[in-house]
């Protein structure tokens, strides 16, 4: 049954073990009453991060279960697939924050199933790497549930962060590939191959960092039969067109070159369909157009890369992990080596030559910044401590906006990057106007040069800017002072 009332939703919370009594003793003495409105009660216990929206919305719908696995809370689901659910969770002593994927009830009835899940799990486990999503434990219960405890990434998969930012700079791409190539390398010394390598299945963490995860899992997809084979079907069709082995790690450096094909080109090397039988179409791995004609811009020495990566003869492909992280190595030297020749004149040029002084208030002033580039966060993060700001940084501006709305005091201005982010940043910018928790909100909106007409499109004010870039950190720093003075010294 629903919750209606707060006060049904205060007892749900309770018999689920969601609340304690001392926390909810607490949010009534915010609200000074028990005969508050619902929605009074859930703003508080949102606000001081007692529960989260997805809690909310399962107390809401009257469910009892599915909020604890073991010793972990559920905080939010972050992803399905065919076989698991993955959610945010936090250990209840520990308050340790993990991803828990979670196998699905009707893989969990099925032995077969579910010890495969804890094999997969348990390979898992042994593998140690900075570029490999590390799995703590395999817990199972065989009478209620199967789920692995991993490392939780805060940042976005690759296809997620793709779909922001339509391509990625070469020197971010292979900075991630090359990350991925090292993972590769280290699971296939202890004899281990991925089988299922995709954008979905590399994590790109707050830092900038590529990390690997399901691995081993492909092997559960095929004990599950051919209603879940659509993960490893890629697999399958090039070692039919190429009559290698199944666990041929050539298989994997392929793949590899068809994420960096489409890191770069902001399209896909092969043709992505839903159909299995052009999935298994040779014509899909024959038909590859060359990167430099789908984008001529992409530079020699990382197209040169790609395609060996993706030679479709494994003989002329790249033959182990390490031969082709060495390459990727170079093409990064030589990436770098060209971008301190040209000099563009950029912000980031424009923010490493600034000499502007460190501001110094006597109280410090706080400024949350949406940007998804490592290098800009970087910039940002160094140019406004200098000035005395304290820096909070996400990449993604629905986070912004909920964080906001938990707690109005996060910040006293947000800046988001459109020249990164693109439509979502111009979103967000504009619902902060549209939202009586954070209408006051000041917000600064950058603008690329192929962008100045979204100005029109910006609910701008006397508190809210866009600015058009390039732009140095000294004007960012004179532009938002001028909507967040400097705060008064306490006596």
């Amino acid at each position: 049954m629903a919750c209606a009332t707060a006060e049904k939703l205060a007892q749900r919370a309770l018999q689920v073990g969601i609340l304690d009594d001392r926390q909810l003793q607490e949010a009534w003495g915010v609200l000074g009453s028990r005969s508050v409105h619902l929605d009074d009660l859930v703003q508080v216990l949102i606000r001081r991060e007692m529960l989260t929206n997805y809690q909310v919305k399962r107390l809401m719908r009257g469910e009892r279960f599915g909020f604890f696995f073991g010793d972990y809370k559920v905080l939010y689901n972050v992803g399905s697939g065919t076989f698991a659910r993955v959610y945010r969770a936090i250990h209840k002593d520990s308050r340790q924050v993990v991803a828990l994927k979670v196998l699905r009830k009707k893989f969990s009835d099925n032995p077969e199933h579910f010890e495969q899940f804890l094999r997969e799990g348990q390979l898992g486990c042994s593998l140690r790497h900075p570029n490999i999503v590390p799995t703590y434990e395999v817990i199972s219960d065989k009478k209620k549930f199967h789920f692995l405890v991993m490392e939780f990434v805060e940042g976005w998969n690759l296809r997620e962060f793709l779909k922001i930012r339509k391509k990625i700079d070469p020197v971010v791409a292979t900075k991630l590939a090359l990350g991925i190539a090292r993972g590769l390398m280290y699971a296939f010394n202890l004899g281990l191959t991925h089988r299922d390598l995709k954008l979905s299945n590399i994590l790109v963490s707050s830092s900038g960092e590529a990390k690997i995860v399901d691995f081993g899992l492909a092997g559960l997809d095929e004990t599950l039969g051919d209603e879940s084979n659509a993960r490893t079907i890629d697999y399958a069709a090039l070692e039919r067109v190429t009559g290698v082995r199944r666990d041929d790690s050539r298989s994997d450096l392929y793949f590899l070159g068809c994420i960096f094909y489409h890191m770069l080109t902001g399209s896909p090397a092969l043709a992505e369909t839903t159909d299995r039988v052009q999935r298994l179409s040779k014509a899909r791995f024959t038909e590859v157009i060359p990167i430099q004609r789908i984008d001529r811009m992409v530079p020699h020495s990382v197209a040169k890369v790609v395609n060996k990566a993706m030679m479709l003869n494994p003989k002329y492909r790249y033959q182990t992990a390490a031969a082709m992280l060495a390459e990727l190595e170079m093409a990064q030297k030589r990436l770098v080596k060209e971008l301190k020749a040209s000099k563009p004149l950029k912000m980031r040029d424009a923010a490493a030559k600034s000499k502007t002084k460190p501001i110094k208030p006597e109280n410090q002033r706080s400024v949350m910044i949406v940007e998804s580039n490592t290098e800009m966060q970087n910039i940002f993060r160094d140019g406004f401590k200098k000035a005395g700001y304290r820096v909070l940084l996400t990449v993604d501006p629905s986070r912004a906006l909920q964080r906001f709305q938990q707690d109005p005091r996060t910040a006293d201005c947000v800046i988001f990057d459109a020249q990164e982010l693109g439509e979502s940043a111009l979103e967000a910018f504009n619902q902060f106007s549209g939202n009586s928790n954070t209408d006051h909100i000041k917000a600064i909106l950058l603008l690329g040069e192929d962008q100045k007409n979204w100005r029109k499109r910006a609910n701008l004010s006397a508190t809210r800017f866009a600015v058009e870039m390039p732009i140095t950190m000294k004007q960012l720093r004179t532009a938002l002072e001028k909507i967040v003075p400097e705060k008064p010294a306490r006596s």
